[in-house]
């Protein structure tokens, strides 16, 4: 291994796997010192350097200088090999880690490989990556050779290798996508100020517009729709709320509860609360289904939002101020500045600061921990009562689950029971009379005497029917007359030919 050839290979391996030619210096000069120690001995003093400018190695052994050609030429060939190997691993190793670390919470895009009990393994640019079920969109679904764009969620070193965790769920996607699909967003004329995401079904984004005379949400969402378009058709259908940011919460709220109309809003700033009140009407809009709208627009705001209407909060206000009031050392004017300032329940209560408390009451810190236990107390007991009543009507719709499903063996019984009757009465039916079985008789416009009120013709009636129409039969067999309308004047059938009809 000559100079030449040394800086030949370090010059390659910095081209090929992207790591710093100070560490493949580093890299050889710790194999040839391993190689060294296990010619010369473990405890041998080994010092390996090798000149960045020129490739020539300069090595001492128990400060003895070794000669160049003797150190590549002692020392095993296979064993620096190794080592050479394992330390370029570990650079390798360690610029990929220091790659994707930086790249956090950024979009990449990969070619899927492998798509196993749930988890795919993603193909990125130089090393491979696992998107989790659990970071995946709920109900969606992957493909062999699909490509797919997803945030790096984690990264962390796995012995020699870089371990990459994907994810599909972070709300970095939705704000990587708005970059690329938006070129204001890109550019910084439009800035995402907040965004809240519950993958796979609803998303709300926060954006303002440095200049005026852009709109901000008429830019997201594009000509016809087209922007917000391609980023929904990415996130698999997933609805995109775009709201207009404002630093004053009693603006950004009612805009982060759209399409719900808000009457006002009550901010509550001793628990980081808002009342919002809208009206009857709006009031399932503006919670949404499973509160997933209040809850997304709580998380946009920073602010823990309760709706309600104006007659809840009167009986609210007043529950409070007459429970508060029975606390001993409360007065009603404490009471009532303690629901100013948004303490509707004795969970409220509970959490209340000390300090604040005293001040706002003039009370002592006896009195005030007296209050705070009180207070606690009464809040058990309130989410004790509130789960013995989740519990009860559990039950009650449990219940009334099992009623009904054993009143539904009953009325198939008694189905199975009118098809078996059906069944008997067919096969206890009367046998059919000779010259009936071949051609079934039309009822003609005369023989509307003989049916039933039901529509049916009746066992007797039928019976003479079947009778007088046998008897005619035997009668037309023994003495056969001619057919009405028949000529009386033409020749009658031959026996023969009789015979044959």
């Amino acid at each position: 291994m000559n100079p030449t050839e040394i800086l030949r290979i370090v010059d390659a391996i910095h081209r090929d796997k992207n790591i710093d030619q100070e560490i493949v210096f580093e890299g050889i000069e710790s194999a040839l010192v391993s190689a060294l120690k296990k010619y010369y001995g473990e405890e041998s003093e080994v010092v390996v350097q090798i000149d960045r400018e020129d490739g020539s190695v300069h090595a001492t052994c128990n400060e003895e200088v070794l000669d160049s050609e003797e150190v590549v030429g002692r020392i095993g060939a296979q064993t620096a090999k190794q080592v050479m190997i394992q330390k370029i691993r570990e650079a390798e190793r360690d610029a990929l880690h220091e790659e994707y670390s930086d790249l956090q919470g950024y979009m990449v895009s990969g070619v899927i490989q492998r798509y196993e009990g749930g988890a795919a393994t993603v193909a990125l640019s130089n090393c491979e990556a696992i998107l989790p079920r659990s970071e995946q969109i709920p109900g969606e679904t992957h493909h062999v050779n699909e490509r797919v764009r997803a945030t790096v969620y984690e990264v962390r070193k796995a012995g020699s290798r870089v371990k990459v965790i994907l994810s599909r769920r972070a709300p970095q996607l939705v704000q990587r996508l708005f970059e690329q699909e938006i070129p204001e967003i890109a550019e910084g004329v439009i800035e995402i100020k907040a965004m809240s995401r519950e993958p796979g079904y609803r998303s709300k984004v926060a954006v303002i517009s440095s200049d005026q005379r852009i709109d901000c949400v008429g830019a997201c969402v594009g000509v016809r729709g087209n922007r917000i378009k391609n980023i929904v058709d990415e996130l698999a259908g997933e609805r995109i709320d775009i709201v207009r940011w404002d630093e004053n919460l009693e603006v950004l709220i009612p805009n982060a509860l759209q399409p719900a109309e808000v009457e006002q809003v009550i901010l509550c700033k001793m628990l980081g609360r808002a009342i919002v009140l809208v009206r009857e009407d709006q009031l399932s809009l503006a919670i949404g289904r499973r509160g997933q709208n209040v809850r997304l627009a709580s998380k946009l705001s920073g602010w823990d939002i309760e709706i309600m209407t104006q007659e809840e909060l009167a009986e609210s206000i007043d529950r409070a101020v007459d429970g508060f009031s029975s606390v001993d050392g409360v007065q009603v004017e404490l009471a009532e500045r303690l629901v100013e300032e948004g303490f509707l329940s004795y969970d409220d209560l509970s959490i209340i600061e000390p300090d604040a408390l005293m001040e706002m009451g003039g009370l002592s810190e006896e009195q005030v921990n007296s209050i705070v236990e009180v207070a606690e107390t009464r809040a058990e007991q309130a989410e004790a009562e509130a789960q013995q009543a989740r519990r009860a009507k559990k039950e009650q719709e449990k219940m009334a689950q099992i009623a009904s499903q054993t009143a539904q063996p009953v009325e198939s019984t008694s189905e199975s029971a009118e098809s078996e009757n059906a069944v008997d009465a067919e096969t206890q039916a009367p046998p059919e009379l000779p010259g009936s079985s071949d051609v079934e008789p039309e009822l003609k416009t005369g023989d509307d005497d003989h049916l039933a009120a039901d529509g049916t013709q009746s066992v007797e009636e039928g019976e003479a029917v079947a009778e007088a129409e046998s008897k005619e039969a035997s009668k037309s067999e023994q003495n056969p007359k001619v057919a009405d309308g028949d000529d009386p004047t033409t020749d009658s059938p031959t026996t023969e030919e009789a015979k044959s009809s």
